[in-house]
């Protein structure tokens, strides 16, 4: 008997599914797919993308990123840089690091790159582009990393200066120590 009731379920909930007509096209999915314009494309992105799950935070282009939350009680408030570097946490920052004395290219690039893997080394991920014969950009993907690798660079004997957001921080071997100048952009 048992067995009987669940072929009879079977076969009715079979004819309901067969019974019901498929949910009727746009006019616009009928369309050939060579025929398609963008728009047409658009709609069919969507479509696609309809029932895909949001992705994570840190999956998603930096601009759609949320913005971190400072704590600002725990930030010390005689420490501008600190400020500064919380909220860099998790952006892309570029620093321009500029090499001391007469230099080639392809010495100061020597000289950028074991720097870059004394970062690495410790950590800091950041790339490196030559932009001059004697100078950088160093890349971290995440800014808050910039002023650590600030403080080794600038420890440097061949760094005569490192630039983070238009504040520059002169080498501690460079003749000009001491002085802080702002870049004009």
């Amino acid at each position: 008997m048992n067995k009987t009731v669940c072929i009879i379920i079977f076969l009715t909930s079979l004819c309901c599914v067969l019974s019901k007509k498929p949910k009727e096209k746009p006019d616009w999915a009928k369309k050939d797919i060579r025929d398609f314009s963008d728009a047409d494309m658009e709609r069919l992105l969507d479509q696609w993308e309809e029932d895909e799950e949001p992705l994570e935070p840190d999956e998603l282009p930096e601009h759609l990123r949320p913005v971190p939350s400072i704590d600002l009680s725990k930030i010390d408030q005689d420490n501008p840089e600190a400020l500064l570097e919380q909220t860099k946490k998790g952006r892309t920052l570029m620093t321009f690091v500029q090499v001391a004395g007469k230099v080639t290219r392809n010495e100061a690039e020597e000289i950028t790159k074991l720097w870059q893997t004394s970062l690495w080394n410790n950590h800091i991920q950041a790339e490196r582009y030559m932009v001059d014969d004697n100078r950088a950009i160093f890349l971290f993907k995440d800014g808050s990393q910039a002023w650590t690798a600030k403080d080794y660079l600038i420890e440097q004997e061949q760094c005569e200066s490192v630039t983070i957001e238009s504040k520059v921080y002169q080498g501690k071997h460079n003749p000009k120590f001491g002085t802080v100048e702002k870049v004009e952009l």
